[in-house]
């Protein structure tokens, strides 16, 4: 299973982005899916994870700035980042796991995005 992130860039402060990860592959369920970030000299941490339970959890750092959603039909989840800060600065990366068509469990991390938040 594959998970292809885009949408990253260069913005200036205050500005938004949209980032996208989509998964390819022998992909019969997706049990859980969310958004890390890693930035230069920082340990990688969770942005918006999507629970079991149909609820998102959001870092305290992106609530109310960060809105992650997720299209099963085309096995896709989004990242819209408003409000922007210096701070937001990092690889963002897409986590997946789930089940294969034969029910074997899988699980698979994306390549990453870069977002740099710059004046």
């Amino acid at each position: 299973v594959q998970l292809v992130e885009s949408g990253g860039g260069l913005v200036h402060p205050g500005g938004s982005l949209r980032l996208s990860c989509a998964a390819s592959g022998d992909i019969s369920s997706i049990t859980a899916m969310g958004w890390y970030r890693q930035a230069p000299g920082k340990q990688r941490e969770a942005v918006a994870v999507f629970t079991s339970g149909g609820n998102t959890i959001y870092a305290d750092a992106v609530k109310g700035r960060f809105i992650a959603s997720r299209d099963n039909a085309k096995k896709t989840t989004y990242l819209q980042m408003n409000s922007l800060k210096p701070e937001d600065t990092a690889v963002y990366l897409c986590n997946a796991d789930g089940a294969d068509g034969l029910g074997r469990g899988w699980g698979s991390w994306g390549q990453g995005t870069q977002v740099t938040v710059s004046s």
